[in-house]
């Protein structure tokens, strides 16, 4: 059964900065594994998590999935990014995305608006900032005229976009070194994939050969009742929030959709619930028991995703490290 580059996503659960150290050592010495992605909600931020983690391990490749293109200037980013390449000896991964109305609007206080150009500007910006050369750049969204890197970077940091529908898929080939995905079926995959290829066509390369990422919502049980409650408290609220409502749309979930949206509006928990019918769950998450799981996994990958990230829907620490040791490299 081929798991791809099966992969683990930090943090998780309710896990501190320090146990999510711990876990990382583990995941490479222990469990195998050669990559961990790092997520950016409310939590460690990914660039000083990233630098932990780097001084902890000696070869996992380290990726952010994702950081915002909105909360950070491109110049702030490429900092950073050079930094972490420096510490890591080149196995750092740039994952670059729009976020949501949520994390941008509402916790931040920054308008979330036209994500496409500020996808675009940021990625081009950042990595001219990290060809250490003076930035001359004068965009819708950004500007920089002068500066340069005092980093000596000698690794190249590839830079991932994230995307969810088409203009952003095909931006993301045609802008990004790799592609960072989440929450889709399985159905949708060639889709997507195809959307990307065709903008790094446009670039004037082929990225068949290009790593897809996808962090994938996982939990090995035989409830699968209270499992699927589970992904709709967690993710009931990202369905609702507009640029996830109208992917949702996209990719199969109109009328699921339309209800949760509208559901949301009213404050209605139940009615969100209710909206994420089991078909929705199932298909958007991985649920069951531990061969079950793989095997639905194992599908994504023989769609085209290179990089299942493992995202443990509990937060037990017994729980999480039980589910990154059962997909454990070591153990196949």
């Amino acid at each position: 059964m081929n798991l791809g580059r099966v992969a683990i996503s930090l943090p998780a659960g309710a896990l501190s900065a320090r146990e999510c150290i711990d876990l990382a050592v583990r995941a490479e010495l222990e469990w195998g594994y050669d990559a961990i992605w790092l997520a950016e909600t409310a939590g460690p931020d990914s660039f000083t998590l990233a630098a932990a983690l780097f001084e902890a391990t000696e070869s996992v490749t380290i990726g952010t999935a994702i950081v915002p293109v909105y909360n950070r200037t491109p110049a702030v980013l490429a900092m950073s990014a050079a930094t972490l390449a420096e510490l890591s000896g080149g196995r750092f991964v740039l994952g670059l995305g729009s976020s949501s109305h949520a994390i941008i609007e509402q916790w931040n206080g920054v308008s979330f608006e036209r994500p496409l150009g500020h996808v675009r500007e940021s990625v081009e910006l950042v990595r001219q900032a990290l060809q250490r050369k003076k930035t001359s750049y004068a965009g819708d969204f950004f500007r920089s005229q002068g500066f340069r890197l005092g980093n000596q970077v000698h690794e190249e940091v590839p830079i991932y976009v994230a995307a969810l529908r088409e203009r952003m898929l095909e931006l993301a080939g045609e802008v990004g070194d790799g592609l960072i995905v989440n929450l889709f079926p399985l159905t949708a995959t060639e889709t997507m994939l195809a959307a990307y290829r065709r903008g790094a066509q446009r670039a004037g390369r082929d990225a068949t050969d290009d790593e897809v990422v996808c962090r994938f919502m996982v939990c090995v049980t035989d409830d699968l009742p209270r499992a699927r409650d589970t992904v709709r408290a967690s993710f009931g609220g990202y369905v609702a929030t507009p640029v996830y409502n109208k992917f949702f749309a996209w990719c199969g979930f109109a009328e699921q959709a339309e209800k949760v949206a509208s559901a949301f509006a009213s404050r209605d928990r139940a009615g969100v619930y209710a909206a994420m019918d089991d078909d929705m769950v199932d298909r958007i998450s991985i649920l069951g028991p531990i061969e079950s799981c793989r095997e639905q996994v194992a599908a994504f990958v023989e769609a085209g995703v290179t990089t299942p990230v493992l995202s443990p829907l509990t937060t037990d620490r017994g729980e999480i490290e039980a589910l990154w040791e059962a997909f454990a490299p070591v153990s196949r």
